[in-house]
């Protein structure tokens, strides 16, 4: 999955992928005209796309954008129909769970992908990001977002709990039980300012250019750090995060007794003692 030269990949039907940027990648939601809903194949893609990223030495730092007005406006109507008539096609509660199992774990499973991807993912939001919009984003590193940026937990509304992450990862971005609990119980709409004021993104800007720009100018940042460095703070930050303080440091531990051996940290600390510009650091 090797673009040069900013060229977009048309291997996917629903996602625009390049490398614009020596080490950075960008995936672009790409269904304009449906505001980007996920359907099935946006759903599987996603998974395949990060999880080739994830193992892509020329990828250190991901860019997820969406084309057209809305980042993402969640899931696509028409999939659910297609799902109630496949239900309605067995009587039996057995099969019928079987088929819902399935889909729900596929579905939690392209968003996991993000999370399990070891380099990092900045989301640049614009316009609505509804629904799985926010499974999706709540799953990356770092969220920057444009003023008219949107969002809402829809689920409540569709008669459904949200099931592909937005209640288990976006309650530790937050940090709010309260406000959590309100988003999600009334399905209201939360604005741009608001998500800064909470945290849920990191920085607000004031059109969509600005965002790319800025979004780029992060990722070339990351991108210019040891991969052996950034990818294994990701690795740490997540399993920190889900783990006791002492476990996180048992990891931390066990995973640098190697890692402080690599090239990477002798070259960085060398730089450092002598002064000189930062090394460039070889693929991972």
């Amino acid at each position: 999955m090797n673009y040069a030269n900013g060229q977009i990949s048309e291997k996917y039907k629903t996602l625009a992928v390049s490398s614009p940027k020596q080490f950075v990648y960008v995936v672009h939601l790409n269904r304009p005209e449906k505001l980007n809903s996920l359907n099935g194949i946006m759903w599987k893609e996603f998974e395949n796309c990060f999880n080739e990223l994830a193992v892509e030495p020329d990828c250190r730092v991901i860019i997820l954008s969406g084309a057209g007005k809305a980042f993402c406006a969640g899931i696509d109507v028409q999939d659910i129909m297609k799902l109630a008539q496949q239900l309605a096609e067995s009587e039996d509660v057995a099969r019928r769970c079987k088929i819902l199992h399935l889909m729900i774990k596929d579905y939690q499973n392209s968003f996991t992908a993000i999370e399990k991807c070891p380099k990092p993912v900045i989301a640049a939001v614009h316009g609505a990001c509804i629904g799985g919009g926010i499974d999706m984003i709540s799953a990356v590193d770092i969220r920057y977002c444009s003023s008219g940026a949107w969002f809402q937990i829809k689920e409540v509304d569709l008669g459904m709990a949200a099931d592909v992450g937005a209640l288990q990862r976006f309650p530790k971005v937050i940090g709010s039980d309260s406000l959590v609990r309100e988003l999600v119980y009334t399905a209201r709409k939360f604005t741009a300012a608001e998500a800064l004021q909470h945290g849920f993104v990191s920085r607000l800007f004031d059109d969509q250019e600005s965002l790319l720009k800025c979004s780029m100018e992060l990722a070339e940042e990351i991108a210019r750090k040891s991969p052996v460095a950034i990818q294994g703070s990701k690795l740490s930050l997540n399993y920190s995060r889900d783990h006791s303080v002492q476990d996180g440091l048992d990891h931390i531990a066990m995973h640098n007794q190697t890692m402080l051996q690599s090239e990477d940290f002798i070259n960085a600390a060398m730089s450092l003692v002598t002064k000189s510009d930062p090394p460039v650091f070889s693929k991972l």
